[in-house]
């Protein structure tokens, strides 16, 4: 595949693309970053190759953003784009790094004086996704990328690395407030994912229902064990189960689906599909439906298996989140 200065061919996968590293004001103007937002304190460059982008980027959108900016001008209408590369965090105490002369070799002292007053410079991977998810075409309707596309990648991301990670709502610039979530691993954040919020599609001239992910890849690498377990895999069929559950508004969904897929070793997985509140939910409750997948490693489940699996899960649900089944 052609690319050039971040041009892309859209396709229904991720295309990786690298852009260059440099922000300024504008770039957080846009992402709607408050005036006290860390991430607006960037490292300045001495001779930036632009007066507005003076500094080094503090999150990867930044570029994917300008990137897409680009495609979308061109007639691109499903692009779907990925980077991986540094981001660049000054220290807390904002010391200046000393210049030293060219003709004697820095002590030890002035090395260590240099190394600490260097911004932290871990590695990130971000994405963006616009239009369909799902091309249209011959075998029917697409389907437009939407927030819950960019948790799945980083879901898939981190589990190739088996790597667990917990997904919460959460409230972050640029995301929009109700589309948003952290991702966690171990209690740490290490990144987010969701919708983009519209006035930053308005500031960038993009179309409705972009969404975007930046996560912390070193975190992920660090959390990835030495030896990865082996997978194990299942010749016998798999069931499948709806579970609609109703809980307290502040309930996160990711609990109700830690319980669930931690009721039994007969659940594969447990996915979200629905979330409704509505004349039907009390008032104060939502209603979560997941889909459940119960496969054994040795047989094919009887249905009396499959119904202790079910109500296990429930069980499991309710001692955690306070959960019940929705009649």
């Amino acid at each position: 595949m052609r690319r050039r200065a971040g041009m892309v061919l859209a396709g229904a996968g991720l295309v990786e693309v690298k852009t260059f590293p440099f922000a300024g004001p504008a770039d957080w103007d846009r992402l709607g970053l408050d005036a006290d937002d860390v991430r607006r304190r960037q490292v300045l460059l001495e001779n930036p190759l632009s007066a507005e982008e003076p500094g080094l980027t503090t999150t990867l959108l930044t570029g994917l953003l300008r990137s897409l900016v680009l495609n979308v001008g061109r007639g691109h209408s499903d692009v779907h784009i990925t980077e991986t590369g540094r981001v660049f965090l000054p220290q807390a105490d904002g010391a200046e790094a000393p210049i030293y002369g060219v003709d004697h070799r820095p002590t030890d002292e002035q090395l260590a004086a240099f190394g600490g007053s260097l911004p932290q410079q871990p590695f990130h991977v971000a994405l963006v996704m616009s239009g369909e998810r799902v091309r249209s075409g011959w075998a029917g309707p697409g389907r437009a990328a939407s927030w819950a596309d960019a948790i799945a990648v980083v879901r898939q991301l981190a589990a190739s690395m088996f790597v667990e990670v917990e997904v919460r709502q959460a409230q972050l610039a640029p995301w929009h407030p109700g589309r948003c979530a952290q991702i966690l691993v171990d209690g740490e954040i290490v990144g987010f994912a969701g919708e983009l919020h519209p006035r930053v599609l308005k500031a960038y001239g993009l179309p409705a229902r972009v969404v975007a992910a930046e996560v912390d890849l070193d975190a992920l690498i660090a959390a990835s064990p030495t030896v990865g377990p082996r997978p194990s895999f299942s010749t016998f069929p798999v069931a499948k189960e709806d579970l609609a559950l109703v809980v307290d508004v502040s309930v996160a969904a990711g609990d109700v689906e830690a319980a669930l897929a931690g009721s039994s070793d007969l659940v594969e997985s447990a996915r979200l599909f629905d979330v409704y509140a509505g004349e039907q939910v009390p008032e104060g409750k939502k209603s979560l439906a997941f889909a459940l997948r119960l496969r054994a490693q040795d047989h094919t489940l009887t249905e009396k298996e499959i119904r202790e699996a079910r109500e296990a899960a429930v069980s499991a649900a309710n001692a955690r989140t306070g959960a019940t089944l929705r009649t």
